[in-house]
């Protein structure tokens, strides 16, 4: 076989290769765009997706590049040329921090002005107002350092560019200036410390008067709920075991403690105002955080421990509504530890009213002990109060009609 009909019969044979996959990536071609327009796709706005900003960052990245390259062949070029430097960069770069600073600094102030008023709210309790002093006493001293710091380190890049009519002088040390950034930071941090500490000794260590004892709530937590029970007649929260949990007592309460019989349980927080609230907070499965924002309350409730904390609330819901001008405001307290997958479920709603008003919606609530876990319990079951004397008389007068009408 000669060479040229040797090609001849390759070129055939590729060329035969070519138009069978041509035909085929056409045949697929057409039948997804058949697909594609039977159901056609909703991709979304481009601008929302995570690939969008991922390229435009790298487009970014390639015209710096770009530009970089440009600006250096035009310094070799002039270099080569034997001509003087276009471009005096410590300028540049001097002038880039001066920018940066006028930048940062309004960064500053748009952070203050828009994300300051997204901060905690309103302190609508007697410790939280301490709290929130001591927290803005403590953001105006680390502004001032942050700001003159770095009006400082910026001025310092700016003024001090290089240049070849001056040297740098050599300054190794200065005992003043060591002595005065050393002991005035310490007497400051040990101000915030012991203002700290006075502040929480204040929110923990409470001597009780005996003519406002505060009002004893137990909280309990689980996954995904929050369990409430309030303290009764008596004033005491009877006792818990977990080894009395039950598809019936789903706190495991201890009912031979006298303490219990009393405890009332309910679906929301309902608190006096100018009233102390003592939380008792526990925990049945994983560690919970209990947290409410208005009243600067947040402990940690762990299995198998039990955590205590005291505070007086001292605007009531409605002031608050008032206040915010939002006729639907709720106090809230919810878990503020990420537990689960349910854990965004973890919420109720914290009612502040009068003293009035809590005593009578305290009578409506129901007792912890129904009558299945006084069966459970082997305890006596309520009694059934007899009708009132009105109430018979009347129940036999309409026995004695009915008589009358058979005969």
């Amino acid at each position: 076989m000669s060479l040229r009909k040797f090609i001849s019969n390759k070129s055939i044979a590729a060329l035969a290769v070519i138009m069978t996959a041509f035909a085929n990536t056409s045949a697929f071609a057409q039948a997804a765009v058949a697909e594609t327009a039977k159901k056609p796709v909703d991709m979304g706005p481009v601008y929302k997706s995570a690939i969008f900003y991922a390229l435009a960052f790298l487009l970014l990245c390639l015209f710096i590049a770009i530009i970089g390259k440009a600006l250096k062949v035009y310094e070799l070029t002039r270099e080569a040329q034997d001509k003087p430097k276009g471009i005096n960069w410590n300028t540049v770069n001097a002038v880039l921090f001066a920018l940066f600073l006028i930048v940062g600094l309004y960064g500053v102030y748009w952070e203050y002005t828009v994300h300051g008023n997204m901060i905690l709210p309103e302190a609508a309790s007697e410790h939280g107002k301490k709290i929130d002093q001591m927290f803005n006493i403590t953001l105006i001293l680390t502004t001032i350092v942050f700001i003159a710091t770095h009006i400082l380190l910026f001025g310092f890049a700016y003024y001090y560019k290089y240049t070849n009519k001056r040297k740098a002088y050599y300054y190794p040390h200065n005992n003043t200036i060591e002595r005065v950034w050393t002991i005035v930071p310490a007497l400051v941090l040990t101000v915030l410390v012991l203002m700290g500490f006075l502040t929480w000794r204040s929110i923990f260590y409470k001597i009780e008067d005996p003519n406002n004892k505060p009002i004893s709530i137990e909280v309990t937590s689980s996954q995904f709920a929050w369990a409430i029970r309030y303290a009764g007649a008596d004033g005491v929260v009877g006792t818990k075991n977990f080894k009395l949990i039950n598809s019936i007592n789903a706190l495991g309460i201890d009912f031979k403690d006298k303490n219990t019989l009393d405890d009332q349980s309910a679906d929301e927080m309902v608190i006096p105002v100018n009233k102390p609230v003592r939380l008792i907070l526990n925990s049945k499965d994983v560690i919970h955080s209990f947290f409410m924002p208005h009243f600067r309350v947040q402990l940690n409730t762990v299995p198998g421990m039990t955590s205590y904390f005291e505070f007086t609330p001292t605007i009531t819901t409605e002031e608050m509504k008032a206040k915010t001008n939002d006729p639907t405001f709720k106090y809230l307290f919810l878990c503020n530890k990420i537990c689960g997958d349910g854990h965004y479920k973890m919420q109720k709603e914290v009612k502040v009213v009068s003293i009035a008003e809590y005593e009578a919606w305290l009578k409506e609530q129901p007792t912890y002990l129904t009558d299945d876990l006084r069966k459970e319990f082997n305890l006596p079951v309520t009694p059934v109060a007899p009708a009132p004397v009105d109430a018979v008389a009347d129940t036999a007068a309409v026995k004695t009609n009915q008589l009358a009408l058979k005969n």
